[in-house]
């Protein structure tokens, strides 16, 4: 949900000037979004967003000048007053700065060969605060960076601490998000309707104290609580 009434106000940022002005068009395109503004390095989808305040920030990761996990950081990143909503969009599925990006406080990653249709949902998804991160890059991206991923200490040790709060249904639950399903697979697979699942993990964010479904995923993976394949 946006602070305002009206179409959602997005930044793009990506440094290829075809990349950037096509996401314009097709962005543009939607009666629900409304472009903002356009930065063609970190630096500027810095300033721009702290001038403009988008409800998102389309952001590249690999640009000049400042590159889009620090640009992400200083957007959404841990001590900033007013977070911005940074949806992360790059080549390679396995990027190794993709972790780094999430952990900076971005609030959802799609890939650049992403279908415009779903461009515009992944807009609109973090724009009403339900992080996006797509089921085969989640797996992917850990199974690829599991060893980073996970905290240092033995899992055994870690996971009672940070999930004892949650009850044996919110850590299943937990373990499917994590896993990469959505709140509509995660019903089919516990036999609930979506909107329990909803406030399931609704829940377990706030006995958590994470900001949202990104952060989730990050720390079930650190403990442990889903194996890495490989």
């Amino acid at each position: 949900m946006t602070s305002h009434d009206g179409p959602v106000r997005v930044l793009v940022c990506d440094d290829q000037a075809l990349v950037r002005g096509g996401y314009v068009t097709i962005l543009g395109a939607d009666p629900c979004l409304e472009v903002v503004g356009e930065a063609a390095d970190g630096g500027a989808a810095v300033t721009l967003a702290q001038e403009l305040r988008p409800d998102v920030v389309v952001m590249d990761i690999r640009m000049p000048v400042l590159d889009g996990i620090e640009a992400t950081r200083r957007l959404a990143g841990p001590g900033v007053a007013e977070p911005v909503k940074v949806l992360v969009v790059t080549t390679f599925h396995l990027d190794e700065y993709v972790y780094e990006a999430l952990r900076a406080g971005a609030s959802g990653f799609l890939l650049k060969d992403a279908r415009p249709a779903e461009l515009v949902a992944a807009v609109r998804t973090v724009a009403a605060g339900e992080a996006l991160l797509a089921p085969a890059v989640t797996r992917g991206l850990v199974g690829h960076f599991g060893d980073r991923v996970r905290a240092p200490a033995p899992a055994e040790e870690v996971l009672p601490a940070a999930i004892a709060a949650l009850t044996p249904r919110e850590v299943e639950v937990l373990r499917l998000v994590a896993a990469g399903l959505s709140n509509a697979e995660i019903a089919t697979e516990l036999v609930l309707s979506p909107e329990t699942v909803k406030t399931f993990v609704s829940r377990i964010l706030t006995k958590l104290s994470l900001r949202d479904r990104v952060q989730a995923v990050v720390l079930a993976h650190r403990i442990g609580l889903v194996p890495v394949e490989g």
